[in-house]
Formats: structure tokens, sequence, C-alpha cells
């Protein structure tokens, strides 16, 4: 086993991403003894791991990795695990001249299910990918999985009191239009359901959030732009069952362990990212898509749907969805 007394994880970006590296964050530092660990990620991201007990140190930069480069050399690493493999990282590595440990993205076997639809990939999920690649260090899956940790300034209080006594949190945001379920089939779910709703997205996401709000009478608080990430971390721990696309807050729940309704579009859990929770909460994952010849049709997303018809989400069962949502 090489020295590994002070180690540097790579993962650049998104927030998703960076949430499916806790369970390696964690085993790494519990069971190599005396480890140092740090971690090197974008600083619109660090907030992330800010109050990570398990990480030592945070490094960041905003755009150019070079003005980090010199501090990094300054800690005088044993060991780089890279999780982002990508041209960035690996100049990096050449600069820091370091052993380094990574794994492969299956991007050739990633792009023949979405370019013919042949499924060659491995049905083993991104998190023990991760965990296998530093199986040879004596790292073992402690099956715990994901953490997110956040502090007491975090907490929202400012909720209605309707919401107090339980909510459904539902994610209405993504980063493709192709991730997202469609604003009326949105409105329909809601209309089948029993309890109170908090919206949930970025800024971008308002006025989707308003127009959903004034299309319905049911209870709805839109949460979307008003808080930062870790307080909606809050709001998503405190909520009864989460609703989500395929995006960052999906993963955030699952640490979170809550029950989860997650709906794939044009993504889909193949890829190895759906909700990750530990073998005894995984009847609280519920995976919601549609079999169609055309998905997934890409690994990330689109704008609007190649085919027109977007029938990956406008086929959603709602009526599944809200019985799921509705039961006890």
């Amino acid at each position: 086993m090489p020295d590994l007394k002070k180690i540097l994880i790579i993962r650049f970006s998104s927030i998703g991403d960076i949430v499916l590296t806790t369970p390696l964050i964690r085993c790494l530092k519990t069971q190599i003894q005396e480890c140092e660990v740090h971690y090197l990620t974008k600083c619109k991201h660090k907030s992330i791991l800010a109050k990570n007990p398990y990480i030592d140190r945070v490094h960041c930069f905003d755009k150019n990795i070079g003005d980090i480069t010199q501090e990094l050399q300054d800690e005088k690493f044993d060991h780089i695990i890279d999780l982002h493999k990508n041209l960035r990282s690996m100049i990096l590595r050449r600069k820091l001249k370091l052993p380094v440990t990574s794994f492969s993205k299956l991007n050739f076997k990633k792009w023949l299910i979405v370019r013919f639809g042949f499924n060659f990939l491995p049905k083993i999920h991104i998190v023990d990918r991760y965990l296998n690649a530093v199986r040879n260090f004596g790292i073992e899956n402690d099956g715990k999985g994901l953490d997110y940790f956040i502090e007491k300034s975090d907490q929202v209080s400012d909720l209605p009191t309707e919401f107090k006594a339980g909510y459904i949190g539902m994610v209405i945001g993504g980063m493709h239009t192709t991730k997202i379920l469609p604003e009326d089939k949105v409105l329909d779910l809601i209309n089948a359901l029993n309890k109170p709703i908090v919206l949930l997205g970025g800024s971008e996401d308002f006025l989707r959030g308003e127009r959903i709000k004034e299309a319905t009478k049911e209870i709805i608080f839109n949460a979307c732009g008003k808080y930062s990430l870790n307080q909606s971390a809050f709001l998503v721990s405190k909520a009864d069952k989460i609703v989500t696309n395929d995006t960052g807050l999906m993963h955030i729940a699952a640490a979170f362990k809550k029950e989860i309704i997650s709906v794939w579009g044009n993504t889909a859990p193949e890829f190895g990212m759906y909700p990750y929770l530990p073998q005894k909460l995984i009847d609280k994952s519920h995976i919601v898509q549609v079999n169609l010849a055309c998905r997934p049709c890409s690994k990330i997303g689109y704008n609007k749907c190649p085919e027109i018809h977007f029938n990956c989400m406008r086929k959603i069962d709602i009526v599944e969805m809200a019985n799921v949502l509705n039961g006890d």
C-alpha cells in the first residue's frame, strides 16, 4: 500500500457529483489511520463541503486552476484521487507530479447506449465505482450512504405555519429542459396530493414556481431562488418526502435518507447516478420513468426534445407518483 498520510481528492463540479463523492471521503478518513484528506473544487461549490468533518481542508479556484497550483504544491501531498478526470484535472496532475488513482468514466459505453441503444454499462452505482478504485488501499464501503452537513445558520425559520406539520418537497428545476417535468404535469401531480408543497430550485426556477403556485388552489410555498443551497438542503432534510428530477437536490435528499420519487426524462438510472441509499433503505427510492426506444438520448440533456414529442416526460404516470406520495 502506498504512503497515504495526505491525500488530495479532485472533483470540480457539480452539486450532485460532489455529494456523490462523500462516501469515499468518509471511508478514507475513517479507515486510514492518521490520514489527512484535502479536497479541490470550484469556489462556488465550496459550501457543499465546508462543514464536512471528514475533510481537513477544502481548496478552491474560480476560473484559472493555475491560481491554486502553487498552494497545492506547497501541501506536499502523498497521493491524488482524481474523481473528475478531464483535461484540466490531468494538466494539474502533471504539474503536481504525484501518484494518482482514478476510475473509468465509461464514456464509450455511455455513447453506445445513447447513440445505438446498446447497453453494456455495468450495473453498479458510481459511488461504488469510486470506492472500488481505492480498494487496493484497504478501503471498504461502510454502507452508510451519502453525507451532507449544514450548520445552524442554514436553518430556515420563516416557513408559513401551515407547513410546520409536514410537507412534500418538490424539486422543479434542472440543468436542462429535457430533465425537467413539464409545468402542467407538475400541476397535475400537485392537484392529486393531500399535503402542502414546498417548491425547490434555483433563482432560474422562481418564475416557473410562481406560475405553478398561481395555477392551483393547493397550499404551496415557492422556495425557488429564495435561499442558499445549504438552506434549500435544510428544507429537503425537513420534508416528509421528495419529488425530484435528475438533479443535485436529488442526491442531497439521498444524503438525508429521504423517501425519494425521482423522475427521469432523457437521462436514465443506468448511467449509475440514481439516488444512493443504504441497502436497508433502498425501498425508499422510487424510480419513475417511461421505457422508450429513444431514451436515453443524452447523458446530460438538451434544451428541447430532439424527437419533438418529449414523451419521456409527457407520458410519466402521475397517478403512480401520487399514490406513493399520499401513502404514509
